[in-house]
């Protein structure tokens, strides 16, 4: 892991054996005047039309959520990364992830716009001919057409390639029959744009199918009735002898399921930039609470116990908002270096997007925490009144707990993570042998202990490359004692991917943290860093425990014993004082009465 190297661009999951300088990242202090500008936009259309209306949406009053979707269309906001000849704005990814965040605490809204800008309209966009972009895509950019996605059946979820729902072309080989049943389908109610996964005859994968609502034999069930999000439309869409032309594929036949994949790397991704969006808002209404309610004389935010807990909302956002910008801009940049090899803008936005695979599973996985987290927190911080259907943190609370389910479940993209890695290694893309070597082999020598760090960045990189070596001390050894056994022993891979997320987060704080206070001075980010001292404190708790958890599943006797000696010197931080570094970052929030970075 020698910065020594030549520096080419990072591609997906080499963050575990990869230093990264801090000046290759984006960080969210970087938006261009342009694109907070849209930002504005997106956080002003919440103000307007969304949050005075949450009662009425999530009541589904008859035409809401479709008429504002259709005025988002008609600021564009529907068509951000669409290019201009489909209607759209042609923006860049990044672009698109941070209106993503803005509408991100627009509830219900979210979820519908979502699926209206992602799953709704990018299968089309990037697989379909130039005859159903032209038809489709184009009114699905300005809000003319709303979109929904149809994969999930009663019997395949996570093994959605296992769906039942069939395709059978015509004796005259002009239309595909297609029969079958689908379920969790949002924006189901009023979607005239339906994206139908289906298997033609025996075929080994599904094929995909745009299907709109004036063919005949589309039938819906009434809209469910859920714990939360209660404002989208979701429902059962049953399809009946639907003729659909066959120049209606989508891609080839047998390319289904890759679709699917591929727009659910997209949407993992993005899920991350809307519950970020969702999480800061539920922090500046659990901040803005803790300074106006009165106990015992005086604002609760005056107690080390809310302290406490709003500090960890805002280290647990800050350290998302770093995640989740770098991976972008990774992902920007492997987009821009496909089409400049000559590769089409569709295939290389989905080859750029897949390429980072592992770290959308990530960032949907930590995310989607991060979330649930706050509006829990947030609840308590209301206390009673957190309960109260009064207020917008007790619809925060039932509305975030879908998102550990939505895109892949939490336990899957888990697995999907580690699996993703790996691969990449058995492929040769990674180089992950090597130094996997190296650290077995300095579990058997004498530690070199060096200089002690002289600052917290310098401190914070030790222990990153320390929590590397743990991983790929513990993966490792896991790959060569359970071999093809691996994939059944899930939870070890689930400890192992807890110790990437938490690496892979804990480095982009560190390297956000380190550029700015190179942009701005070290005084500017004062707070930051002890944001960032807070974290890899935790994060080494949490490496510790799970590498522990792992090796214990699988090794035994000497060889154990040495690897949990080393899995102690990997994980071992410095003593500070915790209390304080979360009252710091406590009091810049309650001063600014908002989560203010």
């Amino acid at each position: 892991m020698s910065s020594n190297t030549p520096q080419k661009a990072i591609t997906g999951g080499e963050f575990l054996i990869r230093e990264t300088p801090a000046s290759e990242i984006f960080i969210p202090e970087e938006f261009s005047e342009e694109m907070l500008m849209m930002k504005k936009t997106c956080e002003d259309f919440v103000a307007t039309e969304i949050t005075p209306k949450l009662d009425a949406i999530d009541h589904q009053e008859e035409g809401l959520m479709q008429n504002i979707l259709t005025k988002a269309g008609e600021l564009g906001l529907l068509g951000i990364s669409v290019p201009e000849e489909y209607g759209g704005m042609g923006m860049d990814f990044k672009t698109s992830m941070l209106c993503t965040e803005a509408l991100g605490a627009g509830h219900s809204f979210s979820v519908a716009y979502g699926a209206q800008t992602g799953i709704g309209t990018l299968p089309t966009l990037y697989y379909g001919s130039e005859f159903l972009k032209q038809k489709y895509v184009t009114k699905l950019a300005t809000g003319e057409f709303k979109g929904c996605y149809c994969l999930t059946e009663p019997g395949s979820g996570s093994d959605a390639n296992s769906g039942k729902t069939k395709a059978t072309l015509s004796d005259d080989g002009k239309h595909y029959i297609v029969n079958g049943q689908k379920m969790w389908i949002t924006n189901g109610g009023f979607a005239d744009v339906f994206t139908v996964f289906a298997r033609i005859d025996d075929d080994a994968n599904l094929s995909a199918f745009v299907l709109d609502k004036t063919m005949d034999g589309i039938t819906l069930n009434p809209e469910e009735k859920k714990m939360g999000i209660k404002g989208s439309s979701t429902r059962q869409v049953f399809f009946n002898n639907v003729k659909v032309p066959v120049e209606n594929m989508l891609s080839e036949r047998n390319n289904g399921f890759k679709i699917a994949v591929n727009i659910l790397n997209i949407g993992r991704i993005k899920l991350g930039g809307g519950v970020l969006g969702g999480s800061k808002d539920t922090v500046n209404e659990g901040i803005r609470y803790a300074n106006e309610r009165q106990q015992f004389g005086r604002p609760i935010s005056k107690y080390g116990a809310i302290r406490n807990k709003i500090a960890e909302m805002c280290i647990g956002v800050y350290a998302l908002e770093s995640a989740l910008y770098r991976a972008t801009q990774n992902i920007d940049d492997a987009i821009h270096s496909l089409q400049e090899g000559g590769m089409e803008k569709g295939e290389a936005v989905l080859k750029g997007i897949a390429s980072f695979a592992p770290e959308c599973a990530i960032l949907k996985v930590f995310g989607s925490e991060v979330l649930d987290f706050v509006v829990d927190e947030a609840v308590q911080i209301h206390g009673g009144m957190g309960y109260s259907a009064e207020t917008r943190v007790e619809r925060a609370y039932r509305d975030s707990r879908i998102n550990r389910i939505f895109e892949g479940t939490n336990e899957i993209n888990r697995l999907l993570t580690v699996d993703m890695i790996l691969k990449k290694a058995m492929k040769g893309e990674l180089d992950l042998m090597s130094p996997a070597m190296k650290v077995a082999g300095e579990l058997m020598s004498i530690p070199e202990f060096g200089d002690a760090p002289s600052n917290v960045f310098e401190e914070c990189h030790k222990y990153l490359i320390n929590f590397k070596k743990a991983i790929l001390m513990v993966a490792g050894s896991a790959v060569q004692k359970l071999m093809m056994q691996l994939e059944k022993e899930q939870e070890v891979l689930m400890n192992v991917a807890d110790m990437m997320i938490q690496t892979y987060v804990a480095e982009s704080l560190l390297l956000r943290v380190e550029k700015l206070a190179a942009m701005k001075g070290e005084d500017a980010a004062s707070v930051q860093k002890e944001m960032l001292r807070v974290f890899f404190f935790e994060a080494a708790e949490s490496i510790s425990h799970n590498g522990k958890e792992a090796l214990l599943s699988f090794a035994e006797g000497d060889e154990l014993r040495m690897m949990l000696m080393g899995l102690r010197r990997f994980t071992k931080t410095e003593p500070f004082n915790v209390k304080e570094s979360k009252r710091t970052v406590a009091a810049a929030a309650i001063s600014a009465n908002k989560y203010c970075w």
